[in-house]
């Protein structure tokens, strides 16, 4: 496997398992047409590589691609606001043909990259920026929430569960609209009236920390509403989702749901004991598909919008805590995903894709 390396702002290198060769000059043809992907560069938002969310799942997605296409791929990370710009540059000058940029953080610097070198193919995870060489890569997660959310109202013992999230903004709020509705059709199915704590779908607001990377403000709100009764809790905010777990254990009987990646995994081995499932984005498969499409010269501004339907989002198995989902309850949520994917149940936000 080739070497790669994880880059700082401007020349900073931060260590990593392997190192890579050097990516040959840009094409004079567009990415479209080009016949080699040749060298891959993605920048990561503030929440840096390894944030257990789309920053890391994009990155692994690019390492699979090396694999499978012989590509070379190297990460730019981000720390700060000041590092966006700069870093969308750095990757632009590199002279590799496909340019992957992670959050709605780096919408604007992608798309005056874009605009400026239109010979260039981009990517934007978990954002949508027009241009005609700029490929979105979305995911309508409430679809998958949905299902954590009718789950979470299902193991609930005090009929009380809570979400928050990082910041008020559409790819965050689309995972908490699916958990609320997911509540509600497991009330509506059992005649129950479980609460959720932490958003109001109707008025589009609820408890943010206000960033993706302070760990304690999380575990803070989270203790907070562990102490009105919740005993499940949705953090849809990065690397702070951790205070929701170290909450969790430490005050025992309380669960959490993990976002974009399987929290079993990515997440201290020590959290699995409280880890019920995760709402997952299937960011890997996403970018080995872009990156193909570069390689063959079919590349395109269209969308990529993960479903259920093409496993773009899912729900992670349940793992260790296995044993609170009864068989009838695995079955009705088995039955809810067939019915999202044929049509008969639509998961409605406004931030849908």
């Amino acid at each position: 496997m080739s070497l790669r390396r994880w880059m700082g702002t401007g020349t900073a290198l931060v260590a990593a398992s392997v190192a890579l060769a050097a990516c040959s000059p840009a094409p004079e043809t567009g990415g479209s047409e080009a016949a080699d992907a040749g060298c891959v560069r993605m920048v990561t938002n503030s929440g840096g590589l390894e944030d257990r969310s789309f920053n890391q799942s994009s990155w692994e997605g690019l390492q699979q691609a090396e694999d499978e296409f012989g590509v070379e791929a190297e990460a730019i990370v981000s720390t700060g606001e000041t590092d966006l710009a700069p870093n969308v540059q750095q990757a632009v000058e590199s002279g590799c043909e496909l340019i992957v940029t992670v959050g709605f953080e780096l919408a604007d610097a992608t798309l005056a990259q874009a605009e400026d070198n239109p010979e260039l193919s981009f990517a934007i995870v978990d954002e949508t920026v027009d241009a005609p060489n700029v490929k979105p890569v979305v995911f309508d997660t409430a679809q998958a929430a949905y299902l954590a959310g009718y789950l979470a109202a299902g193991v609930s013992k005090t009929g009380i569960v809570a979400t928050f999230g990082g910041g008020n903004q559409p790819p965050v709020t689309l995972f908490m609209d699916g958990f609320v509705d997911g509540v509600a059709q497991y009330n509506e199915a059992h005649g129950t009236s479980v609460r959720v704590l932490g958003w109001d779908k109707a008025a589009q607001d609820g408890a943010f920390t206000g960033d993706f990377e302070d760990i304690n403000k999380g575990k803070a709100l989270s203790e907070g509403f562990i102490d009105q009764g919740a005993d499940v809790i949705l953090p849809v905010a990065g690397q702070v989702g951790e205070g929701a777990t170290s909450a969790a254990l430490e005050r025992g009987g309380v669960s959490v749901i993990w976002v974009d990646s399987d929290g079993y995994d990515s997440l201290a081995a020590e959290f699995r004991p409280v880890l019920l499932t995760s709402v997952l984005k299937n960011t890997q498969a996403a970018m080995v598909e872009i990156v193909g499409t570069v390689e063959d010269g079919s590349f395109s501004n269209e969308p990529y919008v993960g479903t259920l339907e093409n496993g773009g989002v899912e729900i992670a198995p349940y793992h260790d805590l296995a044993s609170l989902v009864p068989p009838e309850l695995d079955d009705e949520i088995e039955a809810l995903r067939q019915a999202i994917i044929a049509g008969d149940v639509v998961v409605e936000s406004p931030s849908a894709p």
